[in-house]
């Protein structure tokens, strides 16, 4: 059975509950991170991560929302929206992601990160030199990260002074894991897209079968909008989830 892995929800429940069904059976829940921030469902996210997964991490949009890390570095809608996410979280989902790191190695094949190994906070993996000079910064075969609302597949030989390679990985592609490399994988953004692509992006880990399956699904955009543009957050926040941007 596999790990579904998620990241970037962005308090877009529409889009977490459409993922969920999709995936099927799945023995676990790795989250990578903002769950919350820009959309306008935070704490039934966050509830629902809270339940349901096994590893999560905090983002940087999370740590935004809870104060933690200053909204200066945000662009003026990203602050209005992490403000009013701040506002809405219950004391207790307010404890829960207080209590997280941006990186964790779940076990000897894995870690996780939110946006990066050398800087799990701020780095967005974007290339394939950034993606290189990650592979210093974790010690495990494989590291799924977020951050970037982009779906990507880094590979590198399992060797000193090896250089990564990037695949675009596309809906329903199955990545078969060879032993004698090492992956940087981007599973994309549940709540937010950021690849021209507006449904909802996730990735399913099969730690038997060692393959790594890439997954779009279909979501009421339309009511995260509604739900959005009735709690007054900025139109443009709303308007880009209908095409992936």
């Amino acid at each position: 059975m596999a790990v579904l892995i998620l990241g970037d929800v962005h308090a877009n429940l529409a889009a977490l509950d459409a993922v969920i069904e999709a995936a099927g059976e799945f023995e676990a829940i790795w989250c990578l991170g903002d769950t919350v921030g820009y959309g306008p469902q935070p704490n039934e996210c966050v509830s629902l991560i809270r339940a349901r997964a096994s590893a999560t991490l905090v983002g940087n949009h999370d740590l935004g929302c809870l104060g933690t890390l200053s909204l200066a570095n945000f662009n003026r809608e990203a602050r209005i929206a992490n403000e009013w996410n701040g506002e809405q979280l219950t004391p207790e989902h307010r404890e829960f992601l207080l209590g997280l790191e941006p990186i964790q190695r779940v076990d000897d094949q894995v870690t996780l990160a939110h946006g990066s190994p050398r800087d799990p906070v701020w780095e967005y993996l974007l290339d394939t030199e950034s993606a290189t000079t990650s592979l210093d910064h974790f010690d495990t075969q494989l590291c799924f990260v977020g951050h970037t609302h982009q779906p990507a597949i880094y590979t590198a030989d399992d060797g000193a002074d090896s250089q990564c390679s990037v695949t675009i990985p596309t809906d329903q592609m199955v990545l078969k894991l060879k032993p004698d490399k090492r992956y940087i994988i981007n599973a994309g953004g549940v709540g937010q897209p950021r690849d021209g692509d507006s449904r909802a992006a996730f990735a399913l880990f099969d730690r038997e079968a060692q393959t790594v399956t890439f997954r779009r699904v279909i979501y009421n955009i339309r009511r995260t909008q509604t739900l959005m543009l009735d709690h007054g957050l900025p139109e443009i926040l709303a308007a880009r989830l209908s095409f992936g941007l």
